[in-house]
């Protein structure tokens, strides 16, 4: 191995006594090729079999809790015991490459398309009663409670990206009156209420070695757009929960804030210093090359990294990283590639056209996002 990649292969222990073996994280991305019902394809199960090489921890694509809001074609489900047994062999895959599997659970909110979800409309936030609101809540528990009997070592609550739960947080997609909106603190009642049934559910099953993490996005466009300083009150509550780590989602590991902080400083800095050390922190942000993955880890402002589009384009990077290959590495998609490096149809047909969410193509100009 390369001496500059040793400090990537560290193992890290969380507060519950779990050891990760290294600080490599393979995204949860979105691979639009579950079956119709949300159980594990054959296409999925070739995406999945051979990315977790040498990998510390495997986050599963965003997997579906409750019914209307599925956000995407092909999306994995955890509704029901109907699919306990694809989510034992998802996790089982993962695990016999000697990862850790997390289950990412997610609601769509007003970003599921009617069109998936049965023809029918989604609601607003505003528009769910507070039943509807304590059923969703309990969406999340349930799906804990699937994975948990599914044989994975943890989940990944999805808070970011505009889905329900950050239209739950943002006052640009919340102006309920009651107790789930208006204030900071109302906002922030349905993430951290989801976190604690995840949390009595483990308590409940006596899975304290069970990993819970929390995804969210640092920042939102728009006048009401979440900020910096909104996304310190979510990390502040967040502490004090027995979480065993944050996960921010970012297109660019560098991007400076915005506002609500310091905008001479990375969002990335900004929330690890915030965090200041009570939880791990994973950073991520296109990082494409060797050299770009050990730069990130080496500024210190994240515990781990992960690895989205270069786990796609590289299936095995992790080993190669280990085994000193690292210029075996590829940072371009090769549209001719003959096996199409193992991607389903679907999100395969959308690699080769490309776009700022894909790997660059070859031949092709790549348009950062600015997000």
């Amino acid at each position: 191995m390369n001496p500059t990649f040793e400090p990537l292969f560290q193992p890290y222990r969380f507060n519950n006594g779990v050891e990760v073996k290294n600080r490599l994280v393979v995204a949860p991305m979105t691979h639009f090729s579950s079956n119709e019902d949300g159980t594990l394809s054959q296409q999925e199960r070739t995406f999945l079999q051979n990315r977790a090489g040498d990998i510390g921890l495997f986050i599963t694509a965003a997997t579906l809790v409750a019914e209307g809001g599925r956000a995407f074609a092909g999306q994995p489900k955890a509704l029901d015991e109907s699919h306990l047994e694809s989510l034992h062999q998802t996790a089982e895959l993962i695990q016999s490459q000697g990862a850790k599997a997390i289950l990412q659970i997610h609601h769509g909110g007003n970003r599921s398309p009617s069109e998936l979800n049965n023809g029918n409309p989604v609601p607003e936030v505003t528009q769910y009663s507070e039943a509807e609101v304590e059923a969703l809540v309990q969406a999340y528990a349930n799906a804990t409670d699937l994975a948990i009997q599914a044989g994975f070592d943890g989940v990944e609550i999805h808070g970011a990206n505009g889905y329900l739960i950050q239209q739950f947080f943002s006052a640009q997609t919340n102006q309920r009156t009651d107790q789930w909106g208006g204030s900071l603190e109302n906002r922030l009642r349905f993430p951290l209420a989801v976190v604690d049934a995840v949390n009595e559910v483990r308590a409940k099953r006596d899975a304290y070695e069970f990993i819970v993490g929390y995804r969210f996005s640092p920042e939102e466009a728009g006048e009401n757009g979440l900020t910096m300083a909104n996304t310190f009150a979510l990390i502040d509550a967040l502490k004090t929960k027995p979480l065993q780590y944050l996960h921010i989602s970012l297109w660019d590991f560098y991007k400076q804030a915005r506002r609500g902080a310091d905008t001479s400083k990375t969002r990335l800095e900004l929330v690890h210093q915030r965090i200041d050390g009570k939880l791990p922190l994973i950073g991520v942000g296109n990082l494409l090359t060797a050299e770009r993955i050990s730069q990130a880890y080496q500024t210190g402002w994240a515990e781990f990294i992960a690895l989205g589009k270069a786990v796609m384009l590289n299936p095995n990077i992790a080993t190669l990283l280990k085994e000193g290959r690292e210029a075996e590495i590829v940072s371009e998609l090769d549209p001719e590639q003959a096996d199409h490096y193992g991607i389903p149809d679907l999100l395969w047909s959308f690699c080769v056209n490309g776009g700022a969410w894909l790997p660059p193509v070859k031949g092709q100009e790549w348009q950062p996002m600015d997000i």
